[in-house]
């Protein structure tokens, strides 16, 4: 599904929102409604069939339902406003404001043509990594990474990413990112991210003993799940994610790259048969 950002109608995000939810589980508009604190089991699809309008504070608690916060839930409320206005000097306003948070904002799609971003860790470490060290010499950044890569590997790496377009060069040595996130599309999620999960996972694992609590976060948890509770479990690592992100974007004073990976996945197969009801 698209970001938030990218829409100018907020009926056709909210319809969109829902298709792509129950397409990947169990849902209904009744639910829908209900996350959002409606009594009403069709108010979220009369909305999304231009029968019913959003007020302010129906809006904030639609934008929760589905997982929009920071930027995001912003954007969505002056999307609303956008839509219900009637003025042109409010929809104007709204307009500029929507504008304003999608520049800031903007998301960097990977297309086939840029595999290569996703051929390593040190790609994604060193695009965060070299703003944060203006006018340092490839050699000094490679030093400062946990992993090795060589001087020479940061070089080629940092002329790939200004030519891709994910860094641009302010000086001679000193870079800045086009954009603050970097998202995988359809057709590249399936072949090149898969690689990166296994590198990241391998990094993962040696880190459990190269750093001491203080300095890594580990936890985990054994659960019996069923397709239902499997799509909102990923709903909430989603939006998990995205409070994240925002976190993060937040400070501009940063000083270090971390890696942060979730991680769902089946121990058993299924059980056919009678469900198993936990007692």
């Amino acid at each position: 599904m698209k970001s938030v950002l990218e829409y100018r109608d907020y009926h056709a995000f909210m319809q969109d929102y829902y298709d792509s939810r129950k397409k990947s589980g169990a849902f209904s508009w009744r639910e829908f409604s209900k996350n959002a604190g409606f009594s009403s089991s069709n108010y979220l699809k009369l909305v999304c069939m231009g029968k019913s309008k959003l007020s302010k504070v129906k809006t904030a608690q639609v934008a929760k339902a589905m997982g929009l916060i920071g930027h995001e839930a912003e954007y969505f409320e002056q999307l609303v406003i956008f839509g219900n206005a009637i003025k042109d000097s409010v929809k104007k306003t709204a307009f500029l404001e929507m504008s304003r948070i999608a520049q800031e904002h903007k998301v960097r799609v990977i297309d086939s043509d840029a595999f290569q971003y996703y051929e390593s860790w040190k790609y994604p470490v060193i695009r965060e990594l070299a703003p944060m060290m203006p006018d340092a010499q490839p050699r000094k950044i490679a030093d400062e990474c946990k992993e090795y890569v060589s001087a020479e590997e940061v070089r080629d790496i940092l002329a790939f990413l200004v030519k891709a377009g994910f860094l641009k060069k302010d000086g001679d040595k000193v870079y800045s990112q086009t954009e603050k996130a970097v998202v995988g599309s359809p057709e590249a999620l399936p072949i090149a991210i898969r690689e990166m999960h296994k590198e990241m996972g391998s990094m993962a694992v040696r880190a459990v003993d190269r750093y001491n609590a203080s300095e890594r976060y580990f936890t985990g948890m054994t659960i019996g799940v069923n397709e239902e509770t499997y799509s909102r479990i990923v709903d909430e690592i989603n939006i998990c994610a995205k409070k994240i992100a925002a976190i993060a974007n937040e400070s501009d004073n940063l000083n270090q790259v971390y890696g942060l990976n979730f991680q769902l996945f089946p121990f058993t197969n299924k059980i056919e048969g009678e469900s198993h009801a936990k007692h």
